[in-house]
């Protein structure tokens, strides 16, 4: 379908490309910042919200849930209706989320106040297609970089702060900093950053968002609970089962509607589908260090491989890695526009398999996990800045926040399984420290060693992309040269 201009962006001042990239990677960071600041409360969560512990762990499930349900479909809307409408209603939802978050002291509430933050989750798809429409061409590569790694970045700089305000002040204000960022980030948007005028227009696809819905929600669940429930209980296979025959009546919905939600046959294409999968494996493995990294810091010394450390000094080991990712949006934007992002996707896995493989032996001091996390993150930041631009270079540009909003969809959906894989293995593998069971360190080498395994999964689809895939500028310059060619 033809996109059709916004009047209202027609008659705008023209974008200030600087000003634009750093607004929009500020909310990507604040949205990832979101995502991690309860990290140091989910030991606390049964005391501070009166719940047992199964109950009290809703509070992290519903982001996640939030989060996947709502991504594809902003982004869809984002495409309609406009992606920086789209985006300033994904952050109100952050800072309402936030407010209700700060003024609770009970599981309800807060659930509620986690599923509204989990709303804001298409802020860096969006935010990503805003800039491949209102960017120049020679600025969008490493401009898609730096916000594609703020997710990162968000999580790896929110940890250490998040620490520090838990430990010295009362946890509510984790929620009320989150509510003042968001509503800066608002006005910025509103102050700065132009409506696109590239919009598909057409109407939403009511059916297929309902589907997509209960099928998302049926398979995180069981992905995200099943360690709770049993994996083989009843819930948990009816949930999968009720899963996949909701999402193959889905797909086939899809094929016949005449505006479907999402573009199947587009997202069958080999470029969008090969990076689609490649996505979903690397969110395994970006969140296996999450996972792995803070509990050997954090065990005591006495077990003969933790290393008795702080939550505060976890989050400042960790937060080189989001630095690192920053620094390399740069050089994925450089290594996509001379080789081609192909090759800066199979570079990104070389790196993340050999950071986790480095893990498996350097585990025995403060600084090996620092350089361990630091490798880690700068095959993430290399990754993840290409895989918007393969992306974006394979679809209509009217379908932009739709296909990123997919691809963030496959990175949650990775995610999630990660956490439910490692879940698994640490609690198979443990060890007893005095009255207690704790994982053991053949567990944590175990899930480094899937890590590691999972980036050269990544390599080998990566290497079935289309040898000829183009770096997104030049699609974009492309473009920008046939609606404007005296420009």
């Amino acid at each position: 379908m033809p996109a059709v201009p916004a009047a209202s962006a027609a008659a705008s001042a023209p974008p200030r490309p600087n000003v634009v990239v750093a607004v929009l990677a500020l909310a990507g960071i604040t949205v990832s910042l979101m995502q991690t600041m309860v990290i140091p409360l989910v030991p606390q969560l049964p005391t501070l919200l009166h719940a047992a512990p199964a109950d009290a762990s809703w509070a992290i499930t519903a982001t996640l849930l939030a989060g996947a349900i709502a991504t594809p479909m902003v982004g869809r809307l984002g495409d309609m209706y406009g992606k920086r409408r789209m985006l300033l209603l994904s952050l109100v939802m952050l800072v309402v989320g936030s407010a209700i978050g700060g003024l609770s002291d009970s599981l309800p509430p807060m659930i509620v106040a986690r599923a509204l933050q989990g709303l804001s989750a298409g802020v860096i798809p969006l935010g990503i297609s805003i800039m491949r429409d209102e960017l120049p061409a020679e600025r969008l590569g490493t401009a898609i970089a730096m916000m594609s790694a703020s997710l990162g970045i968000g999580g790896a700089l929110g940890l250490p702060a998040a620490a520090l305000l838990a430990d010295r002040t009362d946890w509510h204000s984790l929620f009320w900093t989150a509510a003042g960022l968001g509503a800066v980030v608002t006005v910025l948007v509103l102050a700065l950053v132009p409506e696109s005028s590239v919009r598909s227009g057409g109407q939403f696809d009511i059916l297929g968002a309902i589907g997509l819905s209960i099928g998302l929600f049926c398979l995180l669940l069981a992905i995200s609970k099943g360690a709770d429930w049993g994996w083989g209980s009843g819930t948990t296979d009816g949930l999968f089962a009720a899963a996949v025959a909701v999402l193959v009546v889905w797909g086939w919905w899809q094929l016949r509607a005449r505006q479907p939600l999402v573009d199947l046959r587009t997202t069958v294409r080999r470029q969008v589908l090969l990076t689609n999968l490649a996505s979903m494996v690397f969110g395994f493995a970006l969140f296996a260090q999450s996972l792995v990294l803070p509990q050997i810091l954090q065990l005591p010394a006495q077990t003969g491989y933790g290393l008795g450390q702080s939550l505060l000094t976890v989050g400042l080991v960790l937060a080189p890695s989001g630095l690192v990712m920053m620094a390399t949006a740069p050089l994925s934007a450089a290594i996509s526009r001379n080789r081609g992002p192909k090759v800066t996707l199979m570079l990104g896995a070389v790196v993340v398999a050999a950071g986790y493989g480095l893990g498996i032996v350097m585990m025995s001091h403060v600084w090996q996990l620092l350089v361990v996390g630091a490798v880690i993150g700068a095959g993430i930041g290399l990754a993840y800045g290409a895989m918007p631009g393969l992306i974006m270079a394979a679809v209509p540009v009217a379908e932009t926040a739709a296909a990123n909003s997919l691809n963030t969809l496959m990175r949650s959906i990775g995610t999630a399984v990660s956490s439910a894989v490692a879940g698994v293995i640490l609690a198979q593998l443990t060890t007893s420290f005095g009255a207690f069971e704790v994982p053991s360190q053949n567990g944590f080498r175990l899930i480094l060693a899937i890590g590691s395994g999972a980036a050269l999964v990544a390599l080998a689809i990566a290497a079935f992309l289309p040898n000829r895939a183009r770096p997104v500028e030049d699609v974009v310059a492309a473009h920008q040269l046939e609606t404007d060619p005296v420009g």
